[in-house]
C-alpha cells in the first residue's frame, strides 16, 4: 500500500512537468514531450502491477462499524458506553416469566404470516366484514405482517395436540410484534408488541380463564386487584369479553377507576376443529393484549412512540 501511495506522489509531480513545455524552445519541446510520457507510462505500468498485486493478497476485512482500528485503544467515550436492553424487551421477559410459573409453555410469533392464519383459521369467513376490523400491511408477494398474535393460535393447537392425547392440557402464551396500519399518535403505533394465551382441557371454563388473568395482572403490578368484564366480539371466540382491571395505586387509581387491558374468550368451536381437536369433547380459552400499554401503566409513561423511536435520553431511564 504505501507503495502504490508513493507512485501515485511521482505520476503527480511528473504530471506537474507538462506545465514547463510552453517555457521551452519549440525545437526542443517534441523530445521533451516524449520523455515525460515514456517516464509517465513506465510509472502507469508499475501502479497497475501493484494495484493488481493488491487485488490477489488476502485482505482482512474491514469493519467499518468500529471505533477504531484493530489492536487501537478505544476512544475515551466509549470506556463509559454501556448498552442496555430495551425497556419493552426486558418487561416482555417479565411478562413470559409469569406465565411460566403458572406451568405455561411459550411459543415465538411470527414477521411475516399469510392469509390462512391470518383469517381462514380464525373464524373469519370470506369477504366478512369483522376482517376490515384487522386493517395491516401486506407485502408484493401477498404475506402478511400479522396484525395480532392470534395467527398463531392455529400452529399453536397443533403443535401442542398431543398433551391432549396424553392427558394433559394445552396451555400456551405466545409473544410477538405485531402490525397495524395506525395513524399514529401518543397512543397509537403502528408497530407494537402482543402477548397471546391459549388453554384448552377437557373441562376449563370461563371462571378459569378469568381466575389465570387475575392472577397474572396482580402479579404484575404487584398488588391485589379487582377485575371487571363487558362483552366485545372476536370472530375466534364465543363468547367474547373485554377483560379490565382497576387502576393500580401506583398510577393514582382509585376504587371504581377501571382499564380496559385485553380481549378474551371461550375459543370457538370452529377453531378448534380448523386444528383437528373435537369441540365435543375439549373446550378452551384465549386472549391477547398488548405489551406496550402493560409497561406504560407500570411506569407512567405518556407516549407510546418512545418505544420505537430510538431515543436515547429516553432509554436509558431505563
Amino acid at each position: 500500500m504505501q507503495e502504490l501511495e508513493k507512485l501515485k506522489v511521482e505520476l503527480k509531480n511528473i504530471n506537474s512537468e507538462y506545465s514547463k513545455i510552453k517555457d521551452i524552445a519549440p525545437e526542443k519541446r517534441g523530445e521533451f514531450g516524449r520523455e515525460i510520457n515514456a517516464r509517465k507510462n513506465e510509472i502507469l505500468a508499475k501502479i497497475a502491477e501493484v494495484e493488481e498485486a493488491l487485488l490477489d493478497a488476502e485482505v482482512e476485512p474491514l469493519d467499518i462499524t468500529a471505533p477504531c482500528a484493530p489492536n487501537e485503544k478505544l476512544p475515551t467515550f466509549y470506556d463509559t458506553l454501556a448498552g442496555s436492553e430495551h425497556p419493552l424487551m426486558t418487561e416482555l421477559d417479565r411478562v413470559i416469566n409469569i406465565y411460566q410459573s403458572m406451568g405455561f409453555d411459550v411459543m415465538e410469533s411470527r414477521q411475516l404470516d399469510d392469509e390462512y392464519h391470518m383469517f381462514d383459521s380464525l373464524n373469519f369467513p370470506k369477504e366478512h366484514p369483522a376482517r376490515d376490523g384487522y386493517d395491516t400491511f401486506r407485502t408484493e408477494e401477498g404475506l402478511i405482517p400479522p396484525a395480532h398474535t392470534s395467527t398463531m393460535q392455529n400452529r399453536a393447537l397443533k403443535r401442542f395436540k398431543h398433551n391432549l392425547d396424553e392427558g394433559k392440557n394445552i396451555a400456551v402464551v405466545i409473544p410477538g410484534r405485531v402490525y397495524r396500519n395506525e395513524d399514529v399518535d401518543a397512543t397509537h403505533e403502528h408497530t407494537f408488541y402482543q402477548c397471546e394465551g391459549v388453554y384448552v382441557s377437557k373441562d376449563c371454563t370461563m371462571g378459569n380463564m378469568l381466575g389465570i388473568l387475575r392472577e397474572f395482572f396482580e402479579k404484575y403490578y404487584e398488588q391485589k386487584l379487582n377485575i371487571r368484564t363487558q362483552p366485545g366480539y372476536f370472530p375466534f371466540t364465543e363468547p367474547s369479553l373485554e377483560f379490565m382491571i382497576e387502576k393500580p395505586k401506583s398510577l393514582g387509581g382509585k376504587k371504581g377507576d377501571f382499564l380496559e387491558m385485553l380481549g378474551c374468550g371461550m375459543i370457538h368451536p370452529n377453531v378448534l376443529k380448523m386444528a383437528g381437536i373435537n369441540p365435543e369433547e375439549y373446550h378452551g380459552f384465549a386472549w391477547g393484549g398488548g405489551i406496550d400499554r402493560l409497561v406504560m401503566l407500570r411506569f407512567g409513561l405518556k407516549d407510546v412512540r418512545n418505544f420505537e423511536s430510538g431515543n436515547l435520553n429516553f432509554l436509558k431511564e431505563f
